[in-house]
């Protein structure tokens, strides 16, 4: 991998969206106070700035395509979290709704999914006070629709699917990541399990896992103290890309990038 285009920004996360037959970057930057969009130049082969949504202490600004309508829920640390909508009328975001503040209080990380054509996301709250909330598209807006745990201090959430059941993963500060497994009937998510031996981020090493039927596996182990992604972005080193050898059923390290402390990574194909 090498470096195609460097930014003159900070960001605290990043997704890529493709709409309207063009591909985007959306970027969360805290210190600016603002979502920041990237377009694809086909002609200069750059990404340009675009459109801008203001906000505050933002972390996490993310992409949900609904029959063909573009949301963004903007999810702030302070001043509340917000859903914004791309109204191609008048070319802008207008935002829509505000997400409940007693239920998100310290958004950490939020996902997105689809489960028998109905569309939903996940906020995983960080506060003690908070409470990790999945909502609903309902036609109109986004409605809560079950709470997970509270008090545990989550800080991330992962959405699978395991034998063609919908999962999610719930990682916190005070306890080990717990498995959820939508109940079709209920429509509900319930507890499972959990992953077991699992130590903080920053202080243990990175794991990959393998469902075996019953449970989550470790496979490899990855020497990352501090890192908090697949690619291992550290704050304390650089960062490792590993690819996976089929042969020897483990990833293996293939490059080392000079970047300071990376917060998110988003991968895109363009023009082949």
């Amino acid at each position: 991998f090498a470096v195609h285009q460097s930014l003159k920004f900070e960001s605290g996360s990043v997704d890529s969206i493709y709409f309207g037959n063009h591909q985007y970057f959306v970027f969360a930057q805290p210190f600016s106070g603002k979502c920041g969009f990237l377009e694809w130049d086909h002609v200069e082969m750059v990404f340009r700035d675009n459109d801008d949504i203001n906000s505050t202490s933002t972390v996490i600004c993310k992409p949900l395509l609904i029959d063909n309508q573009l949301f963004i829920i903007v999810a702030q640390l302070f001043g509340g979290s917000h859903i914004y909508k791309r109204d191609v009328s008048v070319n802008k975001f207008i935002k829509i709704q505000d997400i409940d503040i007693l239920k998100i209080r310290k958004p950490n990380d939020v996902e997105t999914f689809c489960i028998d054509d109905e569309s939903f996301f996940i906020i995983a709250d960080s506060s003690k006070a908070g409470s990790t909330t999945i909502y609903k598209w309902n036609g109109n807006g986004f409605y809560s629709h079950q709470s997970l745990h509270p008090w545990y201090r989550d800080t991330d959430t992962e959405y699978l699917e395991i034998a063609n059941k919908p999962h999610l993963i719930l990682s916190s500060s005070s306890q080990r990541p717990v498995i959820y497994q939508w109940n079709k009937s209920q429509k509900l998510f319930e507890r499972r399990t959990d992953i077991p031996e699992m130590e903080d981020v920053f202080i243990g090493d990175s794991k990959v896992m393998k469902w075996d039927g019953s449970m989550f596996n470790e496979i490899q182990t990855m020497p990352s103290w501090g890192s908090m992604y697949a690619i291992l972005g550290s704050d304390y080193s650089f960062t490792k890309v590993y690819r996976w050898e089929g042969k020897k059923g483990q990833f293996i390290y293939f490059q080392e990038l000079h970047i300071q402390s990376p917060r998110g990574f988003s991968s895109v194909s363009i023009d082949n």
